[in-house]
């Protein structure tokens, strides 16, 4: 299955962290629950008992299951270096832009007697800031995947398909049957 475009964006996010995450399950769950501010907030965040997380945390467990190995580290992935995180995330909405490389069916609806037929198309394209922000913002506030992904194909066509809108001014690009989606900083 491919990644969305939610977690490509937390990923490029994660690429400019200064230091990695703690490695051992305790120090992740000691972590976690600091964020959290209790062992009880940390086991409704994993989708376990608060018993586990005190377990956990005084070393009494060490190696969780491999489904709960993976819920841990994207909860304390999801909290790490916010300052970090939130300066990478205003420099891309601000100047940086991010890069798009995606390979997926793209299908146009233009002008009568053009081709218009969906294709598989490898893309990678840089985007600007204001594509960034509106990413960003739309991830924040809880957007579907399929809201997430017309912003992209919305960026896509402006920059890539319209030339940064110098032609073909009345064309309308959809984006479906993603096989891979990638989002740099």
């Amino acid at each position: 299955m491919v990644d969305s475009l939610g977690d490509s964006l937390d990923r490029a996010l994660e690429g400019s962290f200064t230091r990695r995450i703690p490695q051992s399950a305790q120090a992740q769950m000691k972590y976690l629950v600091k964020q959290l501010k209790g062992t009880k907030a940390a086991a409704q965040a994993l989708g376990i008992s608060q018993r586990t997380v005190e377990r956990y945390v005084s070393g009494k467990l060490k190696r969780p299951r491999q489904d709960l190995r993976g819920r841990l580290e994207r909860e304390v992935k999801k909290r790490w270096q916010p300052q970090i995180r939130a300066k990478a995330r205003k420099k891309a909405a601000s100047t940086g832009g991010l890069v798009v490389s995606t390979r997926a069916r793209f299908g146009f609806t233009a002008a009568s007697g053009t081709t218009d037929d969906a294709r598989i198309r490898d893309i990678t394209q840089a985007l600007p800031p204001e594509f960034a922000e509106q990413l960003f913002s739309a991830r924040e506030q809880g957007k579907t995947e399929d809201q997430l992904r017309q912003i992209a194909a919305d960026g896509l066509a402006k920059m890539y398909f319209r030339a940064n809108n110098s032609r073909a001014h009345g064309l309308g690009v959809e984006f479906t049957d993603v096989e891979r989606l990638d989002i740099e900083l």
